[in-house]
């Protein structure tokens, strides 16, 4: 039986990353989600990248972990229905990336502080749309009740750790997105749709602790 938690614990950063690492544009991103160095279009929007923080919540199953994500509701302006870990921007009054991506969750899913056990970071993620991403992985104990904010959630379901970080069970898209080739992955279950950067943070995490 595969130790998910000993995986994660020895693959993820401790350490929050510094001032100067979230000024500089994402270790991985839209732009390079195989990594790389950044492009001189990345390093040209760096100093304007939003900062946001998301919580990648392992759900410390008995039959086995899994990863909880939500669906966006559907009347939202921006990315409407799509599958995402709970988080958002960080805001002044939030004393670190880590008190914001846990009060996302409390405000989007009702995921409280008390069943959560931050175990790291990986690295920051640079979106098409202007933010630089930095997902918190934690471990989350069951018990818990959620509450989905209905004016920003439509769905909250978990996919099992082993499918959600097997390789194989994503495919690779190229598109033209205003004038320039993107990639992405994606990957299908139970009748959603994880793409984008919500895939591109969990191939990553997939490729650390796969590796």
């Amino acid at each position: 039986m595969t130790d998910w938690r000993s995986r994660i614990e020895a693959v993820v950063d401790r350490k929050l990353p510094d001032a100067e690492t979230l000024s500089r544009p994402g270790q991985v991103g839209d732009a390079r989600i195989d990594g790389g160095a950044p492009s001189e279009e990345e390093w040209a929007v760096a100093g304007e990248l939003r900062l946001a923080a998301v919580l990648v919540p392992v759900v410390q199953h008995d039959s086995g972990p899994s990863i909880l994500l939500t669906r966006r509701a559907d009347h939202l302006d921006k990315h409407s229905g799509q599958v995402a870990f709970p988080g958002g921007k960080v805001e002044k009054r939030d004393a670190s990336p880590v008190e914001t991506a846990l009060r996302e969750a409390e405000e989007e899913i009702g995921l409280t502080s008390d069943f959560v056990e931050v175990a790291g970071f990986l690295d920051t993620y640079q979106t098409g749309t202007g933010f630089l991403m930095l997902p918190v992985v934690s471990f989350v104990q069951p018990g818990f009740t959620l509450t989905p904010d209905e004016n920003e959630v439509a769905d909250i379901f978990e996919v099992p750790l082993h499918q959600a970080l097997n390789a194989e069970n994503y495919e690779r898209h190229r598109v033209m997105w205003k004038g320039k080739q993107r990639t992405y992955y994606s990957m299908q279950y139970e009748g959603y749709n994880i793409w984008g950067a919500t895939a591109g943070v969990l191939m990553h995490m997939s490729r650390r602790v796969t590796s």
